[in-house]
């Protein structure tokens, strides 16, 4: 029997077949481009420094993420449903003073850290009854929230840290279990009680509902007010648990901590993929926006760029992403 030749033009339609294939998949997990932008990004790496694939660097880089990582899930959370929170590092600064603070009072362990978590949970309440219940815009609310929450931490410390905390509690920050750094178990930990959240409960689909479309959501009788509510909440206490873990790393409580930190989380949430006008998104690629945020600025240090054209170069990312997701929405 003879073989089937295979004419120009069914090689052409076959090639084209298979990009569709691919372009379909893309636009099913859209969170395959920020997978794709971090693979791109560590092969250059690679190329660039003979030290970047070392097991101490990216020990290193996963470290210096887990914070950013835990700040940006809550920062996921708020712009999924439309919203944004500028409040998260001066939040995690007065979480720090607070467990600090509480430790050196000779309050028992877990006890300080409730305490923290709870301040972190009742500032983000605050973001969350003024934008929901009082109807006031989001940026401002939280904006203000970046100078009330730290004036606070430096109004309670002084102006200094609050240092010579006790060892134990040291295992936080610094501490590993089965050779793994804690504050990426616990970052990993954060992240998978997210995309339970998203993925799993009805709340999930409320959230993404009213980032995609506010009013039928609430015309399907939802309660709009108290979802945006615990999606503040929720921001608030993850900047509350970045903060304890970050104290513990330090041990010490910095009230001057945290500063810039919202814009690396949302950085993080939109290299990630999810729509800065909320209701599209995964918390993967959030995950992977905080990693991709983390090699870049490892990659940058060790080839010893200048700290003031990274803030250049992260800037220039950040709106390329976010033009990106503007793009892609807009088809």
């Amino acid at each position: 029997m003879q073989p089937v030749a295979t004419t120009p033009n069914a090689s052409n339609a076959l090639k084209t077949s298979k990009l569709q294939q691919v372009g379909d998949f893309f636009a099913r997990m859209p969170v395959m481009y920020a997978v794709v932008g971090l693979a791109f990004l560590c092969a250059i790496m690679m190329f660039l420094s003979d030290k970047f694939l070392t097991f101490a660097n990216w020990s290193n880089i996963l470290r210096q993420v887990s914070i950013n990582g835990i700040i940006a899930v809550g920062m996921t959370i708020v712009i999924l449903t439309g919203g944004i929170d500028l409040s998260v590092g001066a939040v995690m600064a007065l979480s720090m003073t607070c467990v600090a603070g509480a430790l050196l009072s000779g309050i028992p362990l877990p006890l300080a850290i409730l305490m923290a978590l709870i301040i972190g949970v009742l500032c983000g309440a605050i973001n969350g009854a003024l934008v929901s219940y009082f109807r006031l815009p989001a940026i401002i609310v939280t904006l203000a929230m970046m100078e009330i929450p730290r004036g606070i931490a430096l109004l309670y410390t002084g102006g200094y840290p609050l240092a010579k905390l006790p060892k134990d509690f040291a295992f936080l920050g610094q501490g590993q279990v089965l050779g793994i750094d804690t504050p990426i178990l616990i970052m990993l930990v954060v992240f998978l009680a997210a995309y339970l959240l998203l993925n799993v409960y009805p709340i999930g689909r409320y959230l993404y509902g009213i980032g995609g479309n506010e009013e039928a959501v609430r015309l399907s009788g939802i309660h709009v007010r108290q979802t945006k509510l615990l999606a503040y909440t929720l921001c608030g206490l993850t900047a509350a648990i970045s903060g304890v873990v970050l104290s513990s790393r330090l041990m010490s409580g910095q009230p001057n901590a945290g500063i810039g930190f919202e814009l690396d989380a949302i950085a993080a949430v939109v290299l990630g993929g999810t729509a800065i006008t909320g209701g599209r998104g995964h918390i993967f690629g959030t995950l992977i926006g905080a990693v991709t945020l983390g090699v870049l600025n490892n990659g940058l240090n060790l080839m010893e760029v200048s700290p003031y054209t990274q803030r250049v170069i992260k800037g220039v990312i950040i709106l390329l992403a976010i033009y990106a997701s503007t793009v892609k929405r807009r088809d």
